[in-house]
């Protein structure tokens, strides 16, 4: 029940049911990826059931496609859709002015992809995730098996000139393998601890052959959504100059996410 719930968990959870108001009868729908995006997909699925909600959702990765399927949300693929009304994710971190890291799941490239073809993007994220500066979450970028020490190695080497406070990188594992993306890449976290300019490094990173993207989201999102663990809500948004803040209350009954709690 939503009253055993962790605070992490309510942030979550109120975050994504204020997003949900968001969606209306008939939209094209992107899906995020992640533990607060499945929150909404579950939101979402309620409604369909519930209200009657008709959506046609776009997900960004095999797992929230088997999730909204599972709520009863019809799903289509980008090509069938072509152009979203909006689309709902989370992040891993976002600053003062709504830029993005994102890809700690590992699907920053259809997150990325789906966003960007929205009218809207729409982040859900608990207080936790603002920063003053991007770069102390792990920057995570997309690259192919082919070679991947050697951009590794020509990444690190770039990062020296750029204005990062660290310029480490691991691959990615997914227990003694290399994690996979769903198009078959590989993932690097770079460690770089601040990142002064994420437009200049964002640019140079996808600059390099072997590089299929990065995990910072720039100018792409619209409005973030930030749930507490006492049931607020906050709503900014930077194209409007609003910001927004309520309360959800919580009722003994919402025991449709705990399967989600982590």
């Amino acid at each position: 029940m939503a009253g055993e719930m962790l605070p992490i968990d309510k942030a979550k959870f109120v975050a994504a049911k204020r997003a949900a108001e968001y969606i209306e009868d008939g939209m094209r729908v992107g899906l995020g990826t992640g533990s607060t995006a499945a929150w909404l997909v579950r939101c979402l699925g309620e409604q369909v059931r519930n209200d009657g909600l008709r959506i046609k959702g776009i997900p960004t990765s095999t797992r929230t496609a088997e999730l909204a399927r599972e709520v009863g949300i019809e799903i289509i693929s980008l090509d069938e859709a072509k152009w979203l009304d909006i689309t709902i994710d989370g992040a891993d971190e976002f600053d003062g002015d709504l830029n993005l890291i994102k890809g700690g799941g590992g699907a920053l490239l259809q997150e990325k992809i789906v966003a960007t073809a929205s009218d809207q993007m729409v982040v859900i994220a608990d207080i936790g995730k603002e920063v003053e500066s991007l770069g102390n979450f792990p920057l995570p970028i997309e690259v192919i098996p082919f070679g991947w020490q050697t951009t590794q190695a020509l990444v690190e080497e770039t990062l020296i000139s750029m204005d990062v406070l660290g310029r480490q990188s691991s691959l990615r594992m997914n227990g003694d393998r290399s994690f996979i993306t769903d198009e078959g890449n590989y993932i690097l976290d770079l460690h770089l601890n601040r990142i002064g300019h994420p437009r200049q490094l964002a640019m140079v990173l996808n600059q390099m052959p072997g590089v299929v993207e990065n995990g910072l989201f720039i100018d792409i999102c619209d409005a973030v959504v930030i749930g507490y663990g006492d049931g607020r809500v906050e709503v900014r948004d930077i194209n409007e100059g609003t910001v927004e803040q309520n309360k959800i209350d919580f009722v003994e009954t919402d025991n449709l996410f705990s399967d989600l709690q982590e």
